[in-house]
């Protein structure tokens, strides 16, 4: 079996008020787009700063491993990441207009990349940025590379930070909301570019979003996140199709679909009652308070993601249950 290009094991996360992450893992494969989804406080951004090795001074991870090419990326030296960041892993952060600096141009943040990692001489990695601006579609790209960000629309500046992170054929994109307030047609249509360019250029993406409306379209897999945890994980189909964790099940019937023709989506939307839940480590499932199938075995320690078929796993001791026992009676 091919190992995977990077592998999150167990990792957990912890701040002096918290543990917003805890044993969290799942991996992604070369060229495969995985979507990692959740509501705002389950951990999806800040799982990406620890892949990056950008967390707050305040974080540390405590536990786990992020492996990276089979070389473990929390172990490598600073001097060693800078050269993985960048070159080998690239980020798009959630929000460009806060990202790109805004008293430098387009151009010379891009160039900037490319004179670290790739040594180009500032004629060179000018004339680099102007065709990175044209791979993204930006219009008069020639034009452009001399513009500072507060000129640029939303989307374009989202388009010159995509071109940015992939201005060295990185093997791993993260794309954090790439997509946060963009219309929907300008939304579509990054997406649509970060798609091409991970088939042009042969990139992983971990796509992070609250929007499962475009999981479906986008992603080959889906690592749902609650708390800081993996609540559960399959193919985008699969999932989309038959949900098993019951906060999956919340979000989908939150979630305006089309073909909604299921009991969990079909009808009114319908709201997951109660908040997220806190980072304070409380013992139990999380997601215990908001969930309608909790047993009293859910309240003393937090499950773990349990495969119960090739490449579908939980963390749902009721729903695990109901698997089983509906397995035994076909089996019967």
């Amino acid at each position: 079996m091919t190992a995977p290009l990077l592998d999150v094991s167990n990792l957990t996360i912890r701040f002096p008020t918290g543990t917003p992450v805890a044993d969290l893992g799942f991996a992604v494969g070369e060229g495969e787009t995985v979507a990692v989804v959740g509501e705002s406080g389950s951990g999806k951004s800040l799982t990406a700063l620890a892949i990056m090795r950008l967390l707050p001074r305040t974080a540390r991870t405590t536990s786990g491993g992020i492996r990276f090419q089979g070389r473990d990326l929390l172990a490598l030296p600073e001097p060693e990441m800078r050269r993985v960041r960048g070159r080998k892993i690239a980020m798009i952060f959630q929000e460009p207009m806060t990202s790109l600096n805004p008293v430098l141009t387009i151009g010379k943040q891009i160039a900037e990349v490319l004179r670290l990692h790739e040594g180009l001489s500032s004629e060179a990695a000018r004339k680099r940025s102007i065709q990175l601006l044209d791979l993204v579609r930006v219009a008069d790209p020639h034009l452009r590379v001399d513009d500072f960000p507060h000129r640029l629309s939303g989307g374009m500046r989202q388009r010159a930070m995509i071109a940015m992170a992939v201005a060295c054929g990185p093997k791993l994109l993260i794309a954090d909301e790439p997509t946060t307030a963009l219309d929907v047609t300008i939304q579509a249509q990054v997406l649509d570019l970060l798609d091409r360019l991970r088939r042009e250029l042969g990139m992983a993406l971990v796509l992070i979003t609250h929007d499962l409306g475009i999981v479906g379209q986008w992603a080959d897999r889906v690592v749902v996140m609650y708390a800081g945890r993996g609540a559960e994980e399959a193919d985008a189909t699969r999932l989309l199709d038959d949900p098993l964790h019951p906060y999956t099940r919340g979000l989908l019937a939150a979630s305006p679909r089309l073909d909604a023709r299921l009991h969990y989506t079909a009808g009114p939307l319908r709201e997951i009652p109660g908040s997220i839940a806190s980072a304070l480590g409380e013992p139990g499932c999380p997601f215990v308070p908001r969930c309608p199938m909790a047993l009293p075995t859910c309240r003393t320690k937090p499950p773990p993601l349990e495969e119960i078929r090739p490449g579908r796993l939980i963390a749902c001791p009721p729903t695990l249950a109901l698997e089983r026992a509906d397995a035994a009676a076909v089996g019967r």
